[in-house]
């Protein structure tokens, strides 16, 4: 089954257990040349009167490179099937393998990107503002356990422009 347009009031889910159990793909490029990884950090909500999503990545993963010099990229819901499709993308660098054919996905063209055929959700996402977290700003100093490496995220915040579903 084909991914369809639906409208963005139609969405009805809850996003802790989308983002936070489900986990998601971050996928940026063209058809000839794109990156995607794993993501179960992320905020969803209204902002500057848009519906945006916050997503975040570390300096080191290779689709941060994607995700910088392109304007769009999309995030992808699967379903449990998936679960160790997702585990792959997110433990391998697209460095050193080709994820979606280890995977079994589909790379299609959608609004300028790149999402996969086997989603059962993608939301096209067009990048607003990009901010570095800082340690210095951390007012709960506990959250730097989260990065024994130093290796801070860098954050995206888009908008969501287009909802697709099966």
């Amino acid at each position: 089954m084909a991914l369809h347009p639906i409208e963005l009031s139609e969405l009805k889910f809850n996003p802790f257990d989308k983002i936070g159990k489900e986990w998601y793909l971050i996928t940026a490029g063209n058809l000839e040349h794109y990156n995607t990884m794993t993501a179960s950090w992320g905020t969803m909500g209204i902002f500057w009167g848009k519906p945006v999503v916050n997503s975040f990545i570390r300096p080191q993963r290779y689709t941060l490179e994607f995700v910088e010099q392109n304007d769009f990229f999309t995030i992808s819901f699967y379903g449990e099937e998936y679960r160790k499709a997702l585990q792959y993308c997110g433990s391998h660098s697209g460095r050193d393998v080709d994820k979606a054919k280890e995977c079994g996905l589909t790379p299609v063209a959608l609004d300028s990107t790149v999402a996969f055929e086997e989603a059962s959700l993608v939301l096209v996402c067009k990048k607003l503002y990009v901010y570095d977290l800082k340690p210095e700003e951390m007012i709960d100093k506990s959250i730097d356990q989260w990065y024994p490496e130093k290796d801070y995220h860098r954050c995206f915040f888009a908008e969501i422009v287009k909802a697709y579903q099966k």
